[in-house]
């Protein structure tokens, strides 16, 4: 029985690599990027009020600024976006 980190390892590399439908079929390009966050952020990007939101997060996926995101840039990013999330959570632990 996989334990719950190995689920979501297996399912962040699920969902990259089901996300690379165009071209180079380890990268996923701005367009399937767009998709990938709506789809699988909807939560996260209904909270936010910046419209641009998804441009910007997909500016900074970009490290190399190729206009591809390959699995390092993603693996990267997604774990700094969720240590953003855990920040938020501990100031809202300290509100209480």
């Amino acid at each position: 029985m996989p334990t719950q980190l190995e689920i979501a390892m297996d399912a962040m590399t699920r969902i990259f690599h089901y996300s690379c439908k165009e071209g180079d079929r380890l990268k996923i390009n701005n367009g399937e990027l767009k998709m990938l966050l709506q789809r699988h952020l909807t939560e996260f990007l209904s909270c936010q009020k910046d419209p641009e939101l998804v441009d910007k997060i997909m500016q900074d996926l970009d490290a190399n600024k190729d206009y591809e995101v390959d699995f390092n840039e993603f693996v990267v990013r997604v774990a700094a976006l969720t240590v953003a999330c855990n920040d938020y959570f501990v100031e809202q632990l300290k509100k209480k």
